[in-house]
């Protein structure tokens, strides 16, 4: 192993995942490590893809739409495609984020007042079954 590739492990402990998610996205053909028997040595192009791959995770995109805007790497446009595509579907993203945001803000208004109705109406409960002993 060189200085230039890092082990299952080292990835693992570097981008804090697992043995099991490396090995699944390169079943996806997210990752392409370099086999050396039954190791696997990534390099320094694997380590950013995993980095854009977790963001992207992180940001909600799916897999698919990962692996496809990670491809448009080497169309040879020096990326202004992969930029642009990507750009347009984080805006796709961030617009249903804040549309699913918007309507979380609303059930948890709706709730609210849901639990200060019954607040009142247990408070009123109370005091009419007190009254009565």
């Amino acid at each position: 192993m060189t200085e230039e590739t890092k082990s299952i492990r080292q990835m693992c402990d570097e981008f804090d995942v697992t043995p099991r998610t490396l090995r699944f996205y390169e079943a996806k053909e997210l990752l392409f490590p370099i086999r050396d028997g039954q190791k696997r040595l990534f390099t320094k192009r694997d380590g950013a893809r995993l980095k854009l791959i977790l963001r992207g995770k992180r940001f909600g995109f799916s897999l698919e739409e990962i692996r496809q805007l990670l491809d448009l790497y080497h169309i040879g446009d020096q990326q202004l495609t992969q930029l642009s595509r990507t750009y347009d579907v984080a805006c796709e993203r961030l617009a249903d984020m804040e549309r699913q945001r918007d309507e979380l803000n609303e059930a948890i208004e709706d709730l609210q007042q849901q639990l200060k109705w019954g607040e009142s109406v247990i408070a009123s409960m109370k005091s009419e079954q007190e009254a009565a002993e």
